[in-house]
């Protein structure tokens, strides 16, 4: 929902959206196994889910680009000769790897084939995480010397994990579906959902990666949405935020408690996410799949 709401700001700023549905990069990843049919399920459901929410944008599948490009390999092999094998491992992060792994050679040529996707979708703009930076800095470095266009980067700020935030010297956590404490997902029932927040991470007056803050933050005030506080008068009485900085303010002050705002945001939350999955077919092999990943 994060990333589509934002692919709709891109949209109503004037813009044409391409979502890129990597299969590829899942098989060679390890992701669902590595198995190519059970990535072609999951591609297909994610290929509606997208649908239904960013409707005006236009959905591309990794094996699709590569079949209609006969010069795609030819252009990968051109262009990892400019990618020296130790940036190839920095760059292992964008696949929650480190380079301490072990991993075999196909994982090697993830990061040369994300950047020359970009080339082939011929984007003017390339959007993604925070975590795919070292991709884009990739890309406007070997980019000038292929002669190829090179795009601006956006990247957007991750959904921090509900679990408590790491260590100094830890890498930052996200919403992540290897640990479903850490994430909530679309098709979570309302009591999940609920359970998942009551249990989240959300120290007093502690506004740094605050998983529910960032929730609001992203999605709970997109769109000019506001956010009402029920709580009883002895405890301050209802109260309503019109714009996230606000809440972030009263929250810093200690003037909203974290079980006010949990309830906050599971209010205001499963609404939206509730609505989003009725608009998406999800049948029980699928489902299987997923969470057995």
């Amino acid at each position: 929902i994060s990333t589509g709401y934002k692919i709709n700001d891109f949209v109503s700023a004037g813009m044409d959206c391409t979502i890129f549905l990597a299969d590829w990069h899942t098989m060679i990843n390890d992701k669902l196994g590595g198995d190519s049919k059970k990535i072609s399920k999951v591609a297909r459901y994610y290929r509606d889910a997208f649908s239904a929410l960013c409707p005006n944008a236009t959905i591309r599948m990794g094996s699709d680009l590569y079949s209609e490009h006969a010069d795609y390999w030819a252009e990968l092999v051109r262009f990892a000769r400019h990618m020296p094998l130790a940036r190839a491992m920095r760059t292992l992060t964008i696949m929650g790897r480190s380079e301490s792994e072990k991993v075999d050679l196909g994982k090697l040529l993830y990061p040369a084939m994300q950047a020359v996707d970009i080339h082939f979708l011929d984007v003017d703009i390339a959007h993604a995480g925070m975590d795919q930076r070292k991709i884009h800095m990739l890309v406007r470095e070997i980019f000038p010397k292929k002669g190829w266009k090179v795009p601006v980067a956006i990247h957007h700020k991750l959904l921090p994990g509900l679990i408590r935030p790491p260590a100094a010297g830890e890498r930052a956590g996200k919403m992540s579906k290897t640990d479903p404490s850490s994430g909530i997902f679309i098709h979570d029932s309302a009591e999940e959902i609920r359970r998942k927040i009551r249990r989240a991470w959300c120290e007093e007056g502690n506004v740094t990666e605050n998983p529910l803050l960032e929730i609001a933050r992203q999605i709970l005030f997109h769109d000019g949405r506001v956010i009402r506080v029920e709580r009883p008068a002895r405890f301050g009485g209802n109260v309503t935020f019109e714009d996230y900085t606000s809440l972030e303010e009263s929250f810093a002050k200690k003037s909203l408690h974290p079980s006010d705002l949990k309830n906050a945001v599971c209010d205001h939350l499963i609404p939206i996410i509730t609505e989003v999955a009725g608009s998406i077919s999800l049948d029980d092999e699928v489902s299987q799949i997923i969470q057995d990943a």
